[in-house]
């Protein structure tokens, strides 16, 4: 994700702080410096929220370490203002599989409340719940208090927090997949509404949490129609087999002549048909601004890319292609360049496939 700053690394997977979580920050620092003009109180504002966050990501290790379990791995973890994203290449295939993934991330919360409560039940005690402020009180109740919090926020039945994962791997058990994610999808969107329309009259924040689950419940029905579309289908039905290719000692003015000629606008560039890199567009015409039409591929070609293999899931080589960013993905056969893969052409698919389906209903 473009303005994020890695953390670290835990069991392979990168966790990242986007840019504007220091927004968040800065929100707190101010807002405690206004009320109390105390460094002390500032700071203690700023720890306990960091304390928060710092069980968010504990929170999206739990899904990202049991879909691991299931052979999924996860690309990232990123720290935003509104919490904590776990990218994981896909969800998996089995409903049951999907609700222990979905679990995972509020189980952790459930045992860090856990631990919490006996540590405070051998200690100093309870303390009445309205005494509790972010700065206030006794700190391991507020942190106890606050995991709670994440739970019963997390497990609300909509996307794209995890209750709606939830509901839609209790329904997928007994009815089709989609259906099963169209339903989840507008009880979430059902519940925006109520936030949207207790923010109007209350809570302003309501409105956010509105917009951001009636978004997310949107995208997670998409994904679902397209995850049905391209169910079962290999990489090679849906691959440009009609391309052109460059050298590496072609010139840059070689490209431009292709891209005059025709439709294609990135290339993969082979050594006697051995893919050894892929020229973007985006590429070509950062090279031309700095340097000329006369500018060899090989000076600007991009040597670290994504592949598929022709008997690969669509499916899955669609996601690869999306998390990467990228405009082109060479597709391999037995060791050779067999097509070229982009978003244009999936999409084209997907509309092509559907109105075939359509056609046969």
């Amino acid at each position: 994700m473009k303005w994020s700053l890695k953390l670290g690394t835990y069991r392979g997977i990168p966790v990242y702080i986007h840019a504007t979580f220091v927004l968040i920050i800065l929100w707190v620092a101010l807002s405690h410096w206004l009320q109390s003009r105390d460094l002390a109180t500032m700071a203690n504002g700023i720890i306990f929220v960091l304390l928060i966050f710092s069980f968010v990501v504990m929170h999206e290790f739990g899904h990202a370490l049991m879909a691991q379990k299931y052979g999924i791995k996860t690309r990232d973890i990123t720290l935003l203002p509104i919490g904590g994203v776990a990218r994981l290449e896909k969800m998996p295939d089995e409903p049951k599989q999907e609700l222990l993934v979905a679990l995972a991330g509020p189980a952790v919360n459930v045992a860090l409340a856990g631990i919490f409560f006996v540590v405070l039940s051998f200690t100093s005690g309870f303390e009445p719940l309205q005494t509790l402020t972010v700065t206030g009180g006794n700190l391991l109740e507020r942190l106890m208090i606050v995991n709670i919090f994440l739970v019963a926020f997390n497990l609300l039945p909509a996307f794209p927090m995890d209750g709606g994962r939830v509901l839609r791997a209790l329904l997928a058990m007994k009815i089709e997949y989609s259906r099963a994610t169209q339903i989840a999808a507008t009880i979430g969107q059902g519940m925006a509404l109520l936030f949207g329309f207790f923010g109007i009259f209350g809570n302003p924040f309501l409105l956010f949490i509105a917009f951001f689950v009636w978004i997310g419940a949107a995208q997670e029905a998409q994904m679902a129609k397209v995850r049905y579309v391209f169910d079962g289908i290999p990489v090679r039905n849906a691959m440009i087999t009609d391309y052109q290719t460059l050298s590496p000692d072609d010139t840059l003015s070689r490209a431009i002549e292709l891209i005059l000629a025709g439709s294609q606008q990135d290339f993969p560039v082979t050594v006697n048909g051995e893919i050894v890199g892929v020229l973007e567009r985006k590429q070509l015409m950062r090279a031309l601004a700095q340097h000329g039409q006369q500018t060899t591929v090989r000076e600007v070609m991009e040597t670290e890319f994504q592949t598929a293999d022709a008997s690969d899931m669509l499916q899955s080589a669609m996601a690869r292609l999306q998390s990467c960013n990228c405009q082109i993905m060479p597709v391999i056969s037995r060791g050779n360049l067999a097509g070229i893969l982009n978003m244009e052409n999936v999409g084209e698919f997907m509309m092509i496939h559907a109105a075939l389906q359509r056609n046969k209903s």
